[in-house]
């Protein structure tokens, strides 16, 4: 691999010089790299600018603000899940911490495989937890983009499976009001308001949600309430400020884990008591998390010589988990600091189109946790105070080899420290040491224009995902310590895809790929600590479908296969836990008279490996399918728009589990059911 590696490098070189060429003695860039022309669906977060969707390498999923409101959907988890080879996996049916698993990267650890983006700032924690995905309101979102596959080169650590950016509204026009309100099954309700405009060089959207659900299960319940604002102002024509602020606060419980008799019996229920295997009920377990984002940006237009941007962030979350079924009450102080200046030309290099975009990602996080011995923190037990920082380098270009044939190329390099201490009371010093990750990425891919809509593309690429802080120091009561041997995780990637229009109203898209990773990091409950796995390979196939037959029915479906197995060590062939093989989605959008539309919806997912079953030689997490039914109606009168929904989800009353963990000798085979029959409705309108 050391020999490909040079190569990328070469070709990445190779292009830089051709641009320091270009810069040098080129002219205006040429017309016939279509910049005039009308750009097709563009997406921002594959190349970190704007770019058409056919011409990124990659199999890209754009969710607009308009599928967003339609879809009857109250949070995040519910629009992403709808979309092509995600899965959630959730402690209680609906808490807002769910971990996604993207291309069945999921396995044990499923945290850290995905980058999630708010605007294009990185929301990952620096600590082993899923972003909390209550922190943005519906109400605040514009659109939603899926990149599938490796983006190391752009964004660094944790894009290994893929970049999800959430991308929040921005004003245009005379001032647009929007409300909503949706109710329905578990005492749901979530009420949603905004504005947005512009008013000469100001543009504003502001907005607010508040959320609540009593949850499917007992001690389940979860209520949020967030707000947003952005603001721009364009000061010159080469000049332009932007400016954002969020807030969020979120209280969920955690009703814990069921046996198959315990299920059976109940499956409603929290967890009780097991005195076989020394465990208390989950009738006290909770949680809380407060976070505020505030953001600037400097955007600037360099005429000949490019663009220029800097963003300046500071994110603020403080949480609290209180898990008395393990008399463990913990605080949290997590902070993130960022500065990401970045630099585009788009210069022509003898006659052909081609763009130059270099940046540097540099992320501050200190990171502090008291552990008490009660509810109340009268009695702290330890306290934990560490940081970590990164400073990543990255270079990236694309050029027009001829019109429709793009070269794209990049690399980066970052370095990353984690260091700080732990104590625990009355001064007992458990560490105090620092682990300096280096890491770099690769990029090299071709896309092939076909048609003004189609594209073929091949893809090699690198990536990788440092530890996470509470992954390289263990501090939560048992076996405490900095792991220095911990290694960062390591991927080499290949894709081969295709999206083509071969009717009108017809597109198509398959990819296949192959991941290989290095050095998996997962918990070993028999040594007590986080360990690096052996070789692993992630194989799939992604294909996708949508046909509009205009002002009748609108059909479509995904279906994604994958194959994740260990390739070496003592479990060398055996499949990863909680990976399906197989997951699949086909739906019908059928537009009735009378400005109704009826949408059924069928998903599946296939069975798996329970957690921690490597030797994949116990029972099966089981297979399941769910069918929702929904009826919208949407009139519009004169300046209104107004759209009403009614649905059923998990029609068939589905009684199914997304998690399940293997067994051992001191706790039982467990499984998180999630919710059965679950009906909602609600109402918009914007003016």
């Amino acid at each position: 691999m050391r020999g490909l590696s040079r190569f990328l490098r070469l070709c990445f070189w190779v292009l830089v010089m051709l641009n320091v060429t270009a810069s040098v003695f080129a002219g205006a860039p040429p017309d016939d790299a279509g910049r005039n022309a009308v750009l097709q669906e563009v997406v921002v977060t594959a190349t970190r600018d704007r770019e058409e969707i056919r011409k990124v390498p990659a199999n890209v999923t754009v969710i607009t603000e308009e599928e967003i409101r339609n879809s009857g959907a109250t949070n995040l988890v519910e629009i992403l899940e709808m979309q092509e080879g995600v899965q959630f996996r959730s402690y209680s049916g609906h808490e807002p911490l769910s971990a996604i698993d993207l291309r069945g990267m999921g396995g044990d650890n499923p945290y850290g495989k995905v980058q999630i983006q708010l605007n294009g700032r990185r929301l990952n924690r620096p600590d082993m937890a899923s972003v909390n995905w209550f922190q943005i309101p519906l109400s605040q979102v514009e659109r939603i983009e899926i990149v599938r596959g490796a983006g190391g080169v752009l964004y660094g650590d944790s894009a290994v499976a893929g970049v999800i950016n959430i991308i929040t509204r921005k004003g245009e026009g005379k001032p647009a009001f929007h409300a909503s309100g949706v109710a329905g099954s578990y005492g749901l309700h979530d009420e949603k308001v905004s504005v947005s405009g512009s008013e000469k060089k100001w543009t504003y959207a502001a907005s607010g949600e508040n959320y609540y659900s009593q949850g499917y299960r007992d001690r389940s319940t979860v209520s949020s309430q967030g707000a947003g604002l952005d603001l721009s102002y364009d000061m010159s024509d080469h000049i332009g400020l932007s400016m954002g602020a969020s807030f969020n606060r979120t209280r969920y419980e955690l009703p814990g884990n069921l046996t198959e008799v315990e299920m059976a019996a109940d499956r409603r229920q929290y967890q009780p008591a097991r005195p076989a295997y020394w465990t208390s009920a989950s009738s006290d377990d909770d949680g809380e998390d407060r976070q505020t984002e505030v953001r600037f940006r400097i955007d600037s237009m360099l005429g000949d010589f490019g663009r220029a941007e800097i963003g300046f962030s500071a994110g603020i979350k403080d949480a609290a988990t209180n898990f008395a079924s393990w008399n463990s009450f913990n605080s949290y102080a997590i902070r993130t600091y960022a500065v990401t200046p970045k630099y585009i030309l788009e210069k022509g290099i003898f006659g052909r189109a081609n763009k130059l975009t270099a940046g540097v990602d540099y992320y501050l996080e200190p990171f502090k946790m008291d552990r008490y011995a009660d509810r109340e923190r009268t009695r702290k037990l330890s306290t934990v105070d560490l940081e970590r920082k990164t400073a990543g380098y990255y270079v990236r270009d694309e050029f027009n080899l001829t019109e429709f044939l793009i070269l794209s190329a990049g690399y980066r390099w970052e370095e990353a420290a984690i260091q700080g201490n732990s104590i625990t009371f009355p001064g007992t010093v458990d560490f105090d040491t620092k682990k300096t990750h280096r890491g770099d990425a690769h990029e090299l891919a071709l896309t092939y224009l076909v048609g003004e809509k189609s594209k073929m593309f091949a893809r090699y690429a690198t990536a990788y995902r440092l530890p996470f802080i509470d992954e390289q120091a263990s501090y939560y009561g048992w076996g405490n310590g900095f792991l220095a041997d911990l290694e960062k995780e390591t991927a080499r990637t290949m894709e081969l895809g295709a999206s083509v229009n071969p009717l009108k109203n017809l597109t198509v898209g398959l990819t296949l790929f192959r991941i290989d990773m290095e050095n998996e990091i997962t918990w070993n409950s028999a040594t007590n600590r986080n360990e690096n796995l052996d070789r692993t390979r992630h194989d799939g196939v992604e294909g996708t479908f949508s046909y509009l037959w205009e002002k009748r029915f609108k059909i479509y479906g995904s279906y994604t296969c994958h194959k994740a197995t260990f390739e070496a060590g003592s479990h060398n062939g055996r499949e990863l836990p909680l990976v399906p093989n197989r997951m699949a989605r086909l739906g019908v959008e059928w537009y009735l008279p009378g400005a109704f539309m009826l949408r059924p919806e069928a998903r599946f997912v296939s069975d798996a490996y329970m957690s921690g079953d490597q030797d994949n030689n116990g029972e099966k997490l089981s297979a399941y399918q769910v069918f929702d039914l929904f009826l919208f109606y949407r009139p519009e009168w004169k300046r209104y728009k107004i759209s009403a929904f009614a649905g059923v989800e998990n029609l068939n009353n589905e009684k199914y589990a997304a998690i399940g963990v293997e067994g051992t000798a001191y706790s039982p085979q467990t499984y998180y059911p999630m919710p059965e029959m679950t009906v909602k409705c609600g109402v918009s309108i914007e003016f």
